[in-house]
């Protein structure tokens, strides 16, 4: 077995357990990374949204280039595993995409079924084929993170997020984010789809560990930890021109 590939079996086999929920800090840049790293987290997820941030581009505005050598740098600066949101893909190949993962050291990733230009859901089946496409260029040295955006878009209930889940997982997906689910729902989704469930993480919704005990197997933060330390950084400046 590879390097690449040891490394992205480790953080697959993390998804399951012995100790879940699996909880990945979302790091913005190198600087935060080595500090989730520091603080024992086993692996890291670098959220699209934070990163766009750090570098001065709304979410979903970041330059292909830029996000991948965001995540070259948080890779370099770290031991553990890292987990890289790309959004829908920039438009890449298959082939293109999971050459650029690899480049930049990342052993997942994040692909989201919706598009960010019309707000719309794509088709569950040509997403699923698209998913299928990164797993045969990938084979086991990528971990797939599927994110379903169907409670994003306001289809309520389980049903459809569960359809696309199926499709997914059976086109090789590691992992499901039915990004939004209502935490009651989290159970019924991880029986109904089969794979570990990715729930998010909120200042004013369940703890990591609530969450796990309802059904998440996965626990991200999306931008949530930027924001909060942008809002320290916020309170600093302004104590400074208190002070000054």
């Amino acid at each position: 077995m590879s390097t690449v590939s040891a490394t992205a079996a480790a953080l697959r086999a993390l998804h399951h357990g012995p100790e879940l929920p699996l909880v990945l800090p979302g790091p913005w840049d190198a600087a935060s990374a080595k500090v989730f790293a520091d603080a024992g987290f086993p692996a890291l997820a670098t959220p699209s949204a934070g990163v766009a941030a750090s570098l001065g581009y709304e979410d979903g505005r970041t330059p292909a280039d830029e996000m991948f050598a965001a995540v070259a740098r948080i890779v370099r600066a770290v031991d553990v595993p890292v987990s890289a949101d790309v959004e829908a893909g920039y438009g890449l190949s298959a082939k293109e995409l999971v050459g650029r993962l690899s480049d930049a050291g990342a052993v997942g990733c994040n692909l989201e079924d919706s598009d960010h230009a019309s707000g719309a859901l794509r088709d569950a089946r040509e997403q699923a084929e698209w998913l299928a496409q990164v797993r045969a260029e990938a084979g086991d040295a990528l971990v797939i993170n599927a994110r379903i955006d169907t409670f994003l878009v306001g289809v309520e209930g389980a049903e459809e997020a569960i359809r696309r889940g199926r499709l997914y997982a059976e086109a090789g997906a590691d992992c499901v984010y039915p990004i939004l689910a209502p935490p009651p729902l989290l159970a019924e989704l991880a029986a109904g789809i089969g794979l570990p469930v990715n729930a998010v993480g909120t200042p004013d919704g369940p703890s990591p560990r609530e969450l796990g005990a309802l059904g998440a197997s996965r626990i991200t933060f999306g931008p949530g930890l930027q924001h909060q330390a942008m809002a320290a950084v916020k309170g600093l400046a302004e104590r400074l021109r208190e002070a000054g």
